[in-house]
């Protein structure tokens, strides 16, 4: 088939979608597939995809993609890149990587743009709760993770309690966490926390690291990815999303997994989904009841083994080939 990929997002920048993309289209190929991706993100000084990549195309440019292809797969719903598929009646399949709502939760006009052109495609959601905000018959698909990438390297002691992976910004309840860690230091309970990522919110959580005390407990290691960050999942006995909104899924759960982390997450939103039955969720924002859950973790090497033992078999359903195997065969019903 010829794959027109449509994502808005994409590398150098960093985020789900962008990994999501460059993991899916990489299948795709393999799998002996034509891809072109486009996408509005600038380019970069070198590449090393096994794909065309067209940034910020004109709506010529874009005209031209569409009939060429014959199917078009977009990661996340873009009107600039989804009308003119429409327009040439090509086949589509959109991928739902988040809410179609405003920042604030409620719905723009965009939005209700992109609602009302919904029935004319085909869509997937990565989650169980992305699909029933669409209010739309869905098919869900869980996002992939790299599996060549993260993985255990039992080389390495895993000698530190908490981890945490993301942007240093309100949304991702950091600050849930520290208070957490500091609920836990007031009961005696000895932890340390790794916090990776960079964000506008580094110099609050660490104001509210001297307030709390826990100067001694906390190490920012900056932004990571690849193999030192698998290095530093594998040196860690948990990792923390404790998200203050919904998450639409939790790549970044799946990553902790297979570096043999337990995993323990907010609850609203598709995060439950990623963590399986690979670890626990707590209420959005409520720092007591992540304290309880991370104390129950840290104190139960039994509770531990019994999570980890349960990656494998939950990790093997968001392969990366087998998630774009999923994909493939129904773009190549849509493609018919």
């Amino acid at each position: 088939m010829k794959i027109l990929f449509s994502s808005y997002a994409y590398a150098p920048r960093i985020g789900g979608i962008e990994i999501v993309s460059t993991l899916l289209a990489r299948e795709f190929v393999a799998a002996g597939h034509e891809v072109i991706l486009v996408t509005e993100t600038p380019a970069r000084d070198s590449t090393s995809d096994r794909f065309d990549v067209v940034r910020n195309p004109t709506l010529a440019r874009l005209g031209n993609l569409v009939r060429w292809c014959d199917v078009v797969f977009q990661n996340n719903i873009s009107l600039r890149h989804l009308i003119p598929s429409l327009f040439w009646r090509k086949p589509v399949l959109v991928t739902h990587q988040t809410w179609i709502r405003d920042v604030g939760g409620g719905i723009g006009w965009n939005n209700r743009i992109k609602r009302a052109l919904l029935p004319w495609v085909k869509n997937v959601a990565v989650s169980k709760a992305i699909a029933r905000d669409a209010n739309l018959a869905t098919e869900v698909i869980g996002n992939p993770y790299d599996d060549r990438i993260f993985k255990i390297n039992a080389n390495i002691r895993r000698d530190r309690e908490l981890i945490f992976v993301g942007r240093l910004v309100s949304d991702k309840g950091v600050d849930v966490l520290l208070r957490g860690v500091g609920i836990l230091k007031r009961q005696k309970i000895p932890t340390n926390l790794t916090i990776i990522g960079c964000g506008p919110e580094e110099e609050n959580l660490r104001a509210l690291i001297r307030e709390l005390s826990l100067d001694q407990a906390v190490t920012f290691a900056g932004e990571k990815v690849g193999t030192e960050l698998v290095e530093l999942m594998n040196r860690h006995q948990i990792i923390v999303v404790p998200s203050r909104w919904p998450e639409p899924f939790g790549i970044v759960a799946l990553e902790g997994i297979a570096c043999g982390c337990i995993a323990v997450g907010s609850e609203q939103g598709g995060l439950g989904e990623a963590i399986g039955n690979c670890g626990m969720i707590f209420r959005n924002g409520d720092s007591e009841e992540l304290a309880v859950r991370l104390r129950d973790l840290l104190s139960d090497s039994s509770m531990r083994e019994k999570f980890r033992s349960s990656a494998p078999a939950h990790l093997q359903q968001f392969r990366a080939q087998t998630i774009a195997q999923r994909y493939l065969a129904l773009l190549r019903e849509l493609a018919e």
